[in-house]
């Protein structure tokens, strides 16, 4: 069904038609199926949904098409909100929204708001009111403390990732911000999972909601089978950098993503493959937000051959036609691990996947396979021979929910404190 049918069918007007079209969506994907009609009914929803599914649109297109039907307050206070966890989904967020709304006959005036800059120019951006305010919690608070915004008639509230909001630390924020919004509102909850916590928050918040679950096998075929290839290489955990550069060179990759552990490890690899004539910088939480957004700008535009990067790019970065991912470092979870790979093979793209196994990681490997139902072959590169052997005790392969917390770490330290001998006890 083209998506211009599917949209005239529930109503949008021609215009968020037209504009849907123009990113991309020809036909609805499985969340926007389940999830469109009942929000433009104006009904609470909870909706869970795996990375590079749609769900941008799912909310976004609803909402514009509520806002055309709700009045305006008299100062033009905002009378929808969008939380999210980070600055660049918030970027991202925005420009879904504007995008959409761009034929409106009436503009839409949206506010994109986050920590990591000066509040100055977003404080005088928003002067002579707004509509929709997309934001990190943090930030939004500080605004509504120097009065730059007032959500008394934000009668539309979207969470977007709730479940990294959450486990960003960003509770009491967010039920700061919830205090704020009229108690007669609509909201709409989407999660690529929903822990207890998350469910938790949806009991407090969602009135008869409707539940949207799309099936992990949609998702998985969606994301992965039509268009993302996916390779697993052999390789010694020493040599990863050559092989990374030995595959960007012989295959001609003109634009990778590399994932990695640590914002040091994403420097080193980054400077190590610049040395060695490839176009890399690392991209990570310990830059600052203009560093940040400007390799963003400067990757989508290909100035740059490879970005390194940390979990921070996993989720709500969106680079259209972007070729080639590769896990240097293995996600800790399978979870993680979908929300990596699909940063490529999005809006209809073929994509590529590789991930690099050591020794060490086979195992965590393969319980990330049995989780997506996959079974990779591993390959040998020529030139690049394995020589590294399996620890002796392989584990559970380090799977995130299994490993011991930081509590469980320190009570060992303090046991192990506790039954040594004074004697051999270092100051």
């Amino acid at each position: 069904m083209p998506f211009s049918t599917f949209g005239q069918a529930l109503g949008l007007s021609d215009e968020l038609v037209r504009a849907a079209a123009e990113l991309g969506f020809h036909s609805p994907t499985p969340v926007q199926s389940a999830a469109i009609p009942p929000a433009l009914r104006g009904t609470d929803l909870m909706a869970s949904a795996q990375t590079g599914s749609g769900k941008t649109a799912a909310f976004a297109l609803p909402l514009i098409a509520r806002l055309s039907r709700m009045a305006r307050p008299s100062q033009r206070w905002p009378r929808a909100l969008v939380l999210v966890p980070t600055r660049e989904l918030a970027a991202q967020v925005g420009e879904v929204v504007r995008a959409l709304a761009q034929h409106r006959s009436e503009r839409l005036k949206v506010s994109v708001v986050f920590g990591g800059v000066s509040i100055n120019p977003q404080m005088m951006a928003m002067r002579g009111g707004t509509d929709v305010v997309v934001a990190t919690p943090g930030r939004l608070l500080d605004l509504v403390a120097h009065r730059a915004v007032n959500l008394s008639h934000a009668s539309l509230l979207v969470l977007d990732e709730a479940d990294r909001l959450l486990d960003l630390g960003f509770a009491d924020e967010l039920h700061r911000v919830l205090a704020l919004l009229p108690a007669d509102r609509q909201t709409l909850m989407f999660s690529a999972t929903f822990p207890p916590p998350v469910a938790a928050l949806a009991q407090t918040l969602l009135k008869n909601p409707v539940l949207v679950e799309v099936p992990d096998s949609a998702c998985t075929e969606t994301a992965t089978q039509r268009a993302i290839a996916q390779r697993a290489i052999l390789v010694d955990a020493p040599r990863r950098t050559q092989l990374l550069r030995h595959l960007i060179q012989c295959h001609q990759w003109q634009r990778v993503l590399v994932f990695v552990a640590t914002q040091h490890a994403a420097g080193v690899v980054a400077e190590k493959l610049y040395k060695a004539g490839v176009y890399a910088t690392p991209f990570h939480g310990g830059l600052s937000q203009g560093a940040r957004q400007q390799v963003l700008e400067e990757f989508k535009d290909e100035r740059w051959e490879v970005v390194v990067t940390t979990d921070l790019a996993a989720r709500g970065i969106d680079i259209a036609q972007l070729p080639v991912v590769v896990n240097y470092d293995l996600p800790r979870s399978a979870v993680d691990h979908v929300h990596r790979i699909g940063r490529t093979g999005r809006a209809g793209a073929k994509g590529l996947a590789v991930s690099f196994v050591t020794a060490a990681s086979e195992a965590h490997f393969r319980l990330i396979e049995k989780r997506q139902g996959l079974t990779l072959p591993r390959e040998n590169i020529p030139g690049f021979e394995v020589t590294e052997v399996p620890p002796t005790s392989a584990g559970h392969g380090g799977v995130k929910g299994k490993r011991p917390s930081k509590k469980d770490k320190l009570r060992a330290v303090a046991a192990a404190v506790s039954v040594e001998p004074p004697a051999t006890r270092t100051a």
